[in-house]
């Protein structure tokens, strides 16, 4: 800093006086300022003068040329050609990053008085000056000292921030504004006291996302809602049960209670969502959405005892998870499969050599694959098994696992064994023609995008008639699954809005392979009828005239523009497109295929505190969950099953496997592969 310093003083003294006379000047007070003894903060109580601009370090010993100002930079540990001492305390180093600092400001003062007060003899100066040269190069020194400053000010900042928060918090949007809005304030922000964050802002936080969540409210008004609960299990056993509502405007949270008494008996589970749905309005809830368990079942069933115009539907992706769960457990094959698939990547994944050995062999890629569900997860992760399998078996063929100590195990060769073993992948081939196109449908009502409540019939449909051609209308091959699949569907998801929305869908109504006589559809639709009309006969016998009018394609239904999209356009678009004559339809539409079929903290500002957050998450996750469900989605399209050539026969061999029920993927991953189960599911949604 001096140096440059000097160099300014040279320049500006060129112009008027000899640098004969000027130099002896200069020099004598640079040499004062570096004598040893100059005082404490000039650096040499920690240094000793040798003479010929020398100074050794009190600290490690080593002695460093040009002067006591690299001297400092040694000190202060800046890197600054020089290098850092390893021994110098912390106070010491904070002490001459400040000196270093303040000298650089001091700098920039003096910069600037020279551009003003001098600006024209510097002007003046010619290009061939030594002065001139020296000026440009105290820009780029100071350049390099300021940039290097701010480096070391963000790691030391990034290490606080670091220290105190959760890491995953510097994912949250909001945490970048509030970095970007703290910088923006500048020096002097007094932070929140603890008072503040607790009372005063989460307050207005709360007022603020009240006041956003009345706009929802609006449109329950002119659509209805569904009332969806999610019933999980914290880490004190205590049951949680959370309320959210879903319009054609989004999804809100409302409120989070300690269920742990209520959901023992079914009049307390009626009572509970009884008292939710008068909160809300019974005029706009049109369907309540749980989970399949017995209490909520019965509770349901009462509800649409007392609440004459509303529905209780079953979580979809609960009962096509269920289904998922089935496969494994009733099937000998997938249990058996999915059991050793489970010991291969237990083995790999508590072994950090042979994770690293592994990702050599599969270029970097994972064999985990994380669904939305645990039994999701278990197929998706027998999928990622079998897209890595000429890797594996490369691994476990190779002279690195060879002479790696894990072969000559008992775990090792057991692996080892099912990698090579044909027969294995045979079964994890089988496994994937059964589930995945199950995943795909729980992929479906799982979207944002995509309401599922008049699509699901469908979904299932076709998901049904994939599953017979993946095992070539072998019925023997395929029957095992359909009818895990018609048990869960019968009992438990096929509902009257389920079937009413696969009559009202153009794709279905006028498909050549629709069944118009089909008593089952038809008993649905009416029955939807019925509720939404109540005691309104002439309302009734209106409706009743449309669906004739729809069923045979007559009016705005049968134009040709029409019938050309029926396929292209969703169903909601489409009904919006032609269903003007047809107004009173516009209710029964919004509820087939607007509403959505899937998804407290004892504290009060608990409770608060989690509306806020939960809201706010609500009103952000669309992006967040697109990318998730694209990124699933290649998995799930990249597998052609008719493109394998393997002998895939069905094999059903006894388990001999003692394998947990409620073992992970791998212990070390925690709850990374379970997410949670079932539990927790619908408020996934």
């Amino acid at each position: 800093m001096e140096i440059s310093s000097y160099y300014v003083v040279m320049a500006s003294s060129s112009a008027s006086t000899p640098s004969t006379t000027s130099m002896p000047s200069s020099t004598s007070k640079r040499m004062r300022k570096n004598a040893a003894g100059a005082g404490a903060r000039t650096g040499w109580e920690h240094g000793i003068d040798m003479g010929d601009r020398k100074v050794k370090c009190k600290f490690c010993d080593n002695v460093y040329t040009s002067g006591i100002n690299r001297f400092k930079h040694h000190l202060a540990r800046t890197g600054q050609n020089v290098g850092p001492c390893t021994k110098v305390p912390e106070d010491v180093t904070i002490k001459f990053l400040k000196l270093l600092e303040d000298n650089e400001t001091s700098t920039k003062k003096k910069r600037g008085i020279l551009s003003i007060g001098e600006s024209q003899e510097v002007h003046n100066m010619t290009d061939k000056g030594r002065g001139m040269d020296k000026v440009s190069m105290k820009g780029k020194g100071q350049s390099t000292i300021n940039a290097m400053f701010k480096k070391d000010d963000r790691e030391r900042v990034c290490q606080q921030i670091a220290s105190v928060i959760s890491f995953n918090c510097v994912n949250n949007p909001e945490f970048k504004k509030m970095v970007k809005m703290i910088g923006d304030f500048g020096r002097g922000l007094d932070p929140p006291s603890y008072h503040e964050m607790r009372v005063t802002c989460l307050k207005k936080e709360f007022d603020y996302t009240k006041a956003l969540l009345e706009e929802y409210k609006q449109e329950w008004k002119k659509t209805g809602c569904t009332l969806m609960s999610d019933e999980w299990t914290d880490r004190k056993h205590q049951c949680i049960c959370n309320f959210l509502v879903n319009s054609p405007k989004g999804t809100i949270f409302l409120a989070s209670i300690d269920a742990s008494d209520i959901v023992k008996t079914k009049e307390k589970v009626f009572s509970m969502l009884d008292d939710f749905i008068e909160k809300i309005g019974e005029e706009y809830v049109v369907q309540v959405v749980t989970d399949n368990a017995t209490n909520y079942k019965a509770a349901g069933e009462m509800l649409m005892e007392k609440r004459k115009k509303l529905f209780w539907t079953p979580c979809a992706a609960h009962c096509i998870d269920l289904m998922l769960e089935d496969f494994e457990k009733k099937i000998g094959e997938h249990k058996e499969t999915i059991a050793k698939a489970r010991k291969i990547t237990s083995f790999i994944y508590n072994r950090s050599r042979l994770i690293c050995i592994m990702k050599e062999f599969t270029k970097g890629k994972e064999l985990l694959r994380p669904g939305a569900t645990r039994f999701a997860t278990s197929y998706l992760t027998l999928s990622r098994l079998y897209d890595q399998k000429n890797a594996l078996i490369s691994m476990f063929a190779s002279e690195k696992w060879a002479n790696c100590s894990y072969a000559r195990s008992k775990d090792g060769m057991n692996v080892e064994n099912i990698i090579l073993d044909k027969l294995f992948w045979g079964s994890v081939l089988s496994c994937l023609k059964a589930a995945i196109p199950m995943v795909r449908v729980l992929r479906t009502v799982d979207s944002d995008r995509v309401p599922a409540m008049g699509d699901i019939y469908i979904q299932i449909m076709l998901a049904k008639a994939e599953i017979k051609s993946n095992f070539k209308d072998v019925q023997a091959r395929y029957q095992p699954i359909l009818d895990i699949i018609e048990q869960r569907w019968e009992n438990q998801l096929r509902k009257p809005l389920h079937l009413a929305g696969y009559f009202l869908n153009p794709r279905t109504q006028y498909s050549p392979s629709y069944d118009c006589h089909s008593g089952f559809i038809k008993d649905g639709l009416y029955t939807c009828l019925q509720r939404m009309c109540g005691n309104d006969s002439t309302l009734a016998k209106t409706i009743d005239c449309q669906f004739d009018e729809f069923r045979n394609a007559r009016g705005l239904f049968g134009l040709e523009v029409a019938k050309l999209i029926r396929d292209a356009k969703s169903p909601v678009d489409w009904w919006d497109s032609y269903g003007d004559e047809t107004p009173e339809f516009d209710m029964l539409i919004i509820w087939m295929y607007i509403l959505r079929e899937g998804i407290g903290y004892i504290n009060k500002k608990m409770n608060d505190l989690v509306y806020v957050m939960y809201n706010l998450k609500l009103s952000k996750r669309e992006e967040n969950h697109e990318r998730r469900l694209e990124a699933e989605c290649l998995d799930l399209q990249t597998l052609n099953f008719d493109d394998v050539c393997l002998d895939d026969e069905w094999i059903t061999e006894e388990d001999t496997t003692h394998h947990d029920a409620n073992e992970e993927w791998i212990n070390v991953f925690g709850e990374s592969s379970s997410h949670g189960g079932v539990k927790g599911l619908c408020a996934r949604q």
